[in-house]
């Protein structure tokens, strides 16, 4: 079992910065990929970054690419995503999620654990 917890959202002006952090305990954090998702009012669930266990990989929604930055860091057991340049529209509660596997994918489906979410919201 892995608990995640999720801070760092707020509201921020656009053009504005907010780094989010996911802390995780349970089982080893070395060997799961995790992943960031977000999900706006009315919408469905939606990717934006993943991370390998190894952090040799990483993916970004073509939305957030040049924009938002995963890392992770295994020997604290945190991960974490630095957004910059924020949008109204990246405005939603992002959820950090970690999946059994190294690999670092896009699917929601493919996760295991997923935190409680936290809000990020982005003005005009």
């Amino acid at each position: 079992q892995v608990q995640l917890v999720e801070s760092g959202g707020g509201l921020v002006q656009g053009g504005g910065s907010l780094r989010l952090s996911c802390a995780a305990s349970g089982r080893t954090f070395s060997y799961y990929a995790m992943g960031w998702f977000r999900q706006a009012p009315g919408k469905e669930r939606e990717f934006v970054a993943a991370i390998s266990w190894s952090r040799s990989t990483t993916y970004y929604a073509d939305s957030v690419k040049g924009r938002f930055t995963i890392s992770r860091d295994n020997a604290k057991n945190t991960v974490a995503l630095q957004m910059n340049s924020l949008k109204p529209e990246d405005t939603a509660v992002y959820y950090c999620a970690a999946r059994r596997g190294t690999t670092a994918q896009p699917m929601g489906e493919a996760y295991d654990y997923w935190g409680q979410g936290t809000q990020v919201t982005v003005s005009s």
